[in-house]
């Protein structure tokens, strides 16, 4: 039986062993500290710690509890979720405690997936001290700082190691069209997503990883830190807020360890478009890259095109992009292209479009990207969400998946888990899982056009808010990039008028003024009726930084929605308020 064959039948948990045993001194992980101090773990050390918070775990709690893994940035995560599987536990991480108003979320997850044990280390316990005062946790659990376990404890480890079938992890969905639903994901599904990640990005034992994403969004854990385990790799990794405050140090952590796998949501490469400078640059070479995965939202294509540009004098290969779909109910990876091949964009006339049509157009503005195809047993189809019916190639519905990767459903909801994980064509064909995502197949390649619940529909005919809230901060510098969001209220006579909330840059605040706002409103609802014969009905202008997105990144817009009709957004202050109070009468008439 190959190496290959075996891990298939194994768990992460059995891979971590079998490269203890055979590589006990190669560097599993790197953690790249803001200090400019590195932090490492080679397989060994990461094997020991594991089975010591393991043998305090079962101490503590039975095999099939939930555990929270509440963790700043670092690789005491790392150990701490290797240990939960080790002691037969479900992790389930979350996304650190910043500030007060995060605390609901955590409670909402506690309540849902029934933990009574919450696993930490002394650096997150200060900041959670400080968000949470003296206030218990909801259910008062039980806290283990693991970065206080004694290595030595590995020896009264006992190894009863988890079967396949059971689970490894809740992923908490991260909630950009409802609220958060914990995904329940096998040590099997575990093992194949994996597996179909190293066909499809043909990752062998030369591969080295740098990112920045979070641990607790699958994006990162199944990427960054599961992939080169599973494949004996080294991982460098950094906070994702050490990208945010300074998109260069990603760039330079490529360069300086030469990583070949790196990437990240659309947003990442379009931030360093824009912050990173070439004096920052120098010295910099991202020759090595040779997959610059990209998912997570829509791909853009002038996105990528602005990166190529920016980015070829250091080395980069446009040949290195390799966009492709996923989502935490598989796991993480479905459809992907083939590696060094050229990414397939395809422009569309964009009123078909509107139609549920994808049809090429040459010199369309509207241009979609390919994220690749299915692999290994995995089976996507495009589905009419109303009749049930499979449509032909060219006509956009929602993206239906199969697979091994697929989880097993919803911790404690069995109707929605029957609802989207065992659903059938009109035919009878399936189960399939429903994404939620529409798309449409050209070619046997995948393009993703948006998200079922995000659809703009006016006057019968479909828009994508992506494509709009594109158009309102491209070529605009007083707007900041992916900082917009686009909705629909309803107006007089029950039709759904058009409102974007953008943020405004940081840089720009001290010049807003209500007649540059009534300039740029102008001309936004200028570009907004050119490109898609809609009026903008409002455009509402709010601090940088404050617009709602989830732990991934991805935009809440309908958590935008509520915020504006409750009006609890944080708007930006503007200037001569008399002139700005006529201003918004004005408007108000007007819409």
């Amino acid at each position: 039986m190959t190496t290959q064959r075996l891990k298939e039948s194994m768990t992460l948990a059995d891979v971590l062993l079998q490269h203890a045993a055979e590589r006990p001194n190669a560097t599993a992980y790197v953690f790249l500290r803001d200090d400019g101090k590195e932090e490492k773990l080679t397989f060994s050390q990461l094997s020991r710690r594991a089975q010591a918070v393991a043998a305090e775990l079962q101490a503590l709690a039975s095999p099939g509890e939930r555990v929270i893994l509440l963790y700043q940035p670092g690789l005491d995560f790392i150990e701490a979720i290797l240990a939960c599987f080790f002691a037969r536990l479900v992790a389930v991480p979350v996304s650190p405690l910043r500030n007060v108003r995060e605390l609901p979320r955590l409670a909402g997850i506690l309540e849902d997936s029934g933990a009574r044990l919450v696993l930490s280390n002394s650096l997150t316990r200060s900041v959670a001290g400080r968000t949470l005062g003296t206030a218990p946790l909801p259910g008062d659990p039980t806290w283990l700082f693991t970065d206080t376990v004694p290595t030595s404890l590995a020896e009264a480890f006992n190894p009863q190691l988890p079967e396949p079938s059971s689970l490894a992890f809740l992923q908490y969905t991260s909630g950009s069209t409802g609220n958060p639903k914990g995904v329940m994901v096998t040590h099997a599904n575990l093992i194949h997503n994996e597996t179909v990640i190293k066909a499809a990005t043909e990752h062998d034992d030369s591969t080295v990883f740098a990112g920045w994403l979070p641990f607790y969004h699958d994006m990162g854990l199944i990427g960054n830190v599961f992939q080169p385990l599973f494949l004996g790799v080294m991982s460098v990794l950094m906070s994702p807020m050490t990208f945010l405050v300074s998109p260069v140090v990603w760039l330079r952590a490529i360069s300086k360890f030469r990583a070949t796998t790196s990437g990240g949501p659309n947003f990442a490469y379009e931030l360093c478009v824009h912050r990173v400078t070439h004096e920052e640059m120098q010295g910099v070479d991202l020759s090595s890259w040779k997959v610059a995965f990209n998912g997570a939202e829509p791909v853009k294509a002038h996105v990528m095109e602005a990166f190529i540009s920016k980015f070829a004098p250091y080395g980069f290969r446009a040949e290195a992009f390799y966009p492709c779909y996923g989502l935490a109910e598989s796991t993480l990876f479905v459809t992907g292209g083939a590696p060094a091949a050229p990414v397939f964009a395809l422009a569309v006339d964009a009123e078909e479009l509107r139609r549920n049509r994808a049809v090429e157009q040459e010199g369309s503005s509207t241009v979609l990207v390919s994220c690749g195809r299915p692999n290994r047993g995995q089976s996507v189809v495009i589905v009419d969400p109303e009749s049930r019916r499979l449509l032909p190639d060219g006509d956009v519905g929602e993206i239906w998946q199969s697979g091994g990767s697929v989880t097993a459903g919803y911790w404690g909801k069995a109707e929605l888990t029957a609802a989207t994980f065992a659903a059938r064509t009109a035919d009878g064909e399936g189960p399939f899982m429903r994404t939620g995502d529409l798309g449409f197949v050209n070619n046997g390649e995948l393009f993703v056009s948006g998200r079922l619940k995000d659809l703009i529909i006016i006057r019968g005919r479909n828009y994508y808010p992506d494509d709009i809230e594109t158009a309102v901060y491209q070529g605009r510098p007083a707007l900041r990039p992916g900082g917009a969001a686009a909705f629909t209220l309803n107006a007089d006579g029950d039709e759904a008028g058009l409102v974007v909330v953008a943020e405004v840059q940081r840089t720009f605040l001290p010049r807003l003024e209500a007649l540059t706002y009534r300039t740029l409103l102008a001309e936004v609802r200028a570009q907004i009726s050119d490109l898609f014969g809609l009026r903008l009905v409002n455009l509402v202008l709010i601090r940088p930084g404050s617009i709602p997105k989830t732990s991934s990144g991805k935009l809440r817009r309908r958590h935008c929605k509520e915020l504006h009709l409750s009006e609890q957004l944080d708007r930006a202050e503007i200037r001569q308020p008399q002139a700005m109070a006529g201003l918004l009468e004005e408007v108000g008439a007007a819409a």
